[in-house]
């Protein structure tokens, strides 16, 4: 009995220096955003001598294809660029670079207003198949430049819903030439 209270009172002032190591206590601490799990990448598509090469792009924006565009409507990045990486879309002054408003009658001085993608291509996406139409600015697109909508739009659809089957693509000129793709030209990486 003797030594049961012994330990006993050894344990108590053992647990009470554990419990108070001396850590002052704290408020609540600010470190940022709360977690938000993985963010989403994409595969945009650029050329580097005379092959597509998929390039992953992170995106804040829920993925589809539209989204996916838009990514690859921006061109590639400085970085991309020093390593031969190009786009044979024919981008009106890539996005989003501003472009001269119509000039005022009033006397007032335009404010330029940025290249929406919207204004470049329309992207519908059906129950059998994704539409890419191109828009005047665009003007038509054959060979690789073409691919590069197609095989983004297939790694779009890839990522935003894994494991189905990807819808066919068509991309459609301001002129009515269609191109249909199923991603045999995509790349992996």
């Amino acid at each position: 009995m003797r030594t049961l209270r012994r330990a006993v009172l050894l344990a108590v002032p053992a647990l009470c220096a554990l419990a108070s190591c001396g850590i002052p206590t704290t408020g609540v601490v600010q470190a940022g955003g709360p977690a938000s799990g993985v963010v989403p990448t994409i595969r945009v598509y650029f050329v580097a001598d005379d092959t597509l090469v998929a390039v992953p792009r992170r995106t804040v924006a829920p993925v589809d294809v539209e989204s996916a565009v838009e990514v690859l409507l921006e061109g590639p990045t400085e970085a991309e660029r020093v390593k031969r990486m190009t786009t044979l879309l024919s981008l009106p002054g890539l996005l989003p670079t501003a472009v001269p408003a119509a000039p005022a009658t009033d006397g007032a001085v335009p404010v330029p207003q940025e290249v929406r993608t919207a204004d470049l291509v329309k992207v519908t996406v059906t129950d059998d198949r994704v539409s890419i139409e191109l828009t005047a600015a665009m003007g038509d697109v054959v060979g690789l430049a073409a691919d590069q909508l197609i095989c983004t739009a297939l790694g779009a659809q890839r990522v935003a819903d894994p494991g189905s089957e990807p819808l066919p693509v068509t991309v459609t000129g301001p002129r009515g030439r269609r191109i249909e793709g199923t991603g045999t030209s995509c790349s992996d990486g």
